[in-house]
């Protein structure tokens, strides 16, 4: 029992001594040689000068740094990752990247950029990483994107983003990955995803769309993961997800819909569905479509009825056809 309530001495004052330097060593001191440096010192407002030439990945992150030198990068001919985010950020110098065309992952989240110079990536022409997410953006700029053609991620979510100009992105040839999610993006162009041919995920959450262009989705045929929950979409263009025959993932939650559109059933996995928050129309032709096409419906306790009267409330995998015939079309008394 002795043992239970025995409290450790405190350590020697030479003990003290010898751990101090470990935890309060200098931060953000470049080491000749290295290949990586890292800097997370929420005080550094300057970002770090002497990098040795071998440096191939910088972070920089979790500081006080707001502005950076248009030759911050210079010397550093095998950088291939860059990592700045969390930081205080609020312009970029057009000839910041012209140094290191070798860099492969950029990663801004996170910062107070409002625009970027229109020549910022002309020279980064083996970028395959972009994260903007969570800066103050407000207009996509063309010229960002006309030499990105190796580009596979593409991050702009959390941003203002009012509009994406039409073709904007269409130089991203090897995309794979998009996020949009929680802008204000009110409407699509019809050709916004024009080119985008290896396109897997799209995410569009969080905007104010009301409306789809029919065909939306005709460029983006490798589509496997399309996100269009919150936002105020009313209707669903008919067919608008035809082209989509490998998509596995489609989440319409929390929209105002009342009709649904489903992508061709296609061999594989089931379709994982979310249409939970909707104001669904529990008719014939509703109950039919989810009957019959092979999909696993996510948050079904949540995905209720709206009308008719005598469904509203109920969960609509819950409500039964009877009544309605083999094409979903509700049956006449004359047909019995």
């Amino acid at each position: 029992m002795a043992l239970l309530g025995h409290i450790l001495p405190p350590p020697p004052p030479l003990l003290l001594l010898l751990l101090l330097p470990y935890s309060h060593a200098a931060p953000c001191h470049p080491q000749p040689n290295a290949t990586h440096f890292i800097c997370t010192d929420p005080t550094l407002s300057t970002f770090p000068s002497g990098l040795p030439p071998t440096t191939e990945a910088i972070s920089v992150e979790f500081t006080a740094v707001t502005t950076i030198s248009p030759s911050a990068l210079a010397g550093l001919p095998h950088l291939q990752e860059l990592h700045l985010s969390s930081n205080r950020l609020a312009v970029l110098p057009e000839a910041l990247l012209q140094p290191v065309p070798t860099l492969r992952i950029l990663d801004l989240t996170d910062n107070l950029l409002p625009d970027l110079p229109a020549g910022i990536f002309h020279h980064s022409i083996h970028l395959q990483h972009l994260v903007l997410q969570g800066n103050l953006l407000q207009a996509l700029q063309p010229a960002w994107f006309v030499h990105l053609t190796q580009l596979q991620w593409l991050n702009l979510a959390g941003n203002a983003l009012l509009e994406v100009p039409p073709a904007a992105l269409r130089p991203l040839r090897s995309l794979r990955n998009l996020d949009l999610a929680y802008n204000r993006l009110h409407h699509l162009h019809a050709d916004t995803f024009m080119g985008l041919q290896m396109l897997e995920r799209l995410d569009l959450e969080g905007n104010q769309l009301r409306a789809l262009p029919p065909t939306l989705f005709m460029p983006t045929p490798a589509l496997r993961l399309l996100f269009l929950q919150s936002n105020t979409l009313q209707v669903l263009p008919d067919g608008v997800f035809s082209p989509l025959l490998h998509l596995r993932v489609l989440d319409l939650a929390h929209n105002h819909l009342q009709a649904l559109q489903l992508p061709p059933r296609s061999p594989g996995p089931p379709l994982s569905l979310d249409i939970s928050g909707n104001p669904w129309a529990c008719e014939c032709s509703l109950l039919a479509l989810l009957q019959d096409a092979a999909l696993q419906l996510i948050a079904a306790r949540d995905t209720r009825c709206a009308s008719p009267a005598q469904h509203r409330g109920q969960e609509v995998a819950a409500v039964s056809l009877a009544g309605c015939d083999h094409g979903g079309n509700k049956q006449s008394p004359l047909d019995h």
